[in-house]
């Protein structure tokens, strides 16, 4: 149970966030979401933006249902037994897409141990549908770690998304307790090989903060990521979803959360969001934009 109690300044920054989401814009964003029979990550995993996110016309779209295989202790998305991929997926995610008017199109998905690609050819069936309708529309596919599986890799990034991304979640020596069924080095591998394998794409991860980890483990987390040749990074706070979850241990400062950024920047990363609310693909756009403008300036 979490016995930590939240901060008032986060309540706060939370309750506005709830409060967005009756907004007439946000509501319109749901309608859609219902009418195309579509899962988003924003409900699966319950993160505080949604009114933020769903009134400026964001949203990461959740592939390959809202099932997944693992059971890691600080997730909110469904354990069970999931869905086969639904082969009309791609098409209405692109539809979504269009009608949203989107400009950069966040997809993720659940881990799918139970499929022999980790659903790695439905993923980029459904990058290429978005980027068939929409050319002009970026796609950042947030996928899992695939069980390591090279070829899988290879088959999303032959999709050619503009970004690829893989969350590491928290420190390595957290994750033991923290993320079930996972592998801090077969995270690494993954980013490392897409990087090898596509040099062009972007490479992005997110971690949590508040689950126990030190500051010195934060910036070596930070070190093994930049070795490994990732681009873009976001830092947010852990909230656990329920009392059934891995409690959160503390709630870092803001002050925490722009030392962590101005740490990342100068070690190289080319785009860093980090603060209380940041999830993995919150304002997802604007980081590679600056990634992009980043190079540019080279």
């Amino acid at each position: 149970m979490n016995t930590v109690p939240m901060p008032q300044w986060l309540k706060d920054l939370v309750g506005r966030n709830k409060a967005a989401l009756r907004s007439s814009a946000a509501l319109r964003a749901q309608d859609s979401i219902d009418r195309h029979a579509l899962h988003t990550v924003c409900h699966a995993a319950r993160c505080p933006n949604r009114g933020e996110c769903f009134n400026c016309g964001d949203a990461t779209f959740m592939v390959l249902g809202d099932i997944c295989t693992r059971g890691c202790r600080f997730c909110a998305v469904s354990k069970a037994r999931p869905l086969p991929p639904d082969d009309n997926e791609p098409a209405r995610v692109a539809q979504a897409v269009k009608e949203w008017s989107i400009r950069y199109a966040v997809l993720t998905m659940p881990t799918r141990d139970d499929l022999p690609d980790g659903g790695a050819a439905h993923f980029a069936r459904v990058i290429t549908a978005v980027k068939t309708l929409t050319p002009e529309v970026k796609v950042e596919p947030l996928i899992s770690d695939l069980r390591g599986d090279e070829t899988a890799l290879k088959t999303v990034l032959e999709a050619v998304p503009d970004v690829l991304a893989h969350n590491v979640e928290t420190v390595p020596e957290l994750y033991s307790a923290v993320r079930v069924g996972a592998d801090y080095r077969r995270t690494l591998g993954l980013l490392e090989n897409s990087k090898k394998l596509a040099p062009h794409i972007l490479t992005k991860t997110g971690f949590m903060v508040g689950l126990g980890e030190t500051d010195e483990q934060v910036k070596r987390l930070m070190n093994d990521l930049r070795s490994c040749g990732v681009d873009l990074l976001t830092i947010g706070q852990y909230l656990a979803p329920s009392a059934a979850h891995y409690p959160v241990a503390r709630y870092p400062e803001p002050q925490e959360y722009r030392a962590w950024e101005e740490y990342a920047l100068s070690v190289g990363f080319k785009g860093v969001a980090s603060g209380p609310l940041v999830r993995s693909s919150y304002r997802a756009g604007a980081l590679y934009r600056r990634a992009a403008q980043t190079d540019l300036a080279k």
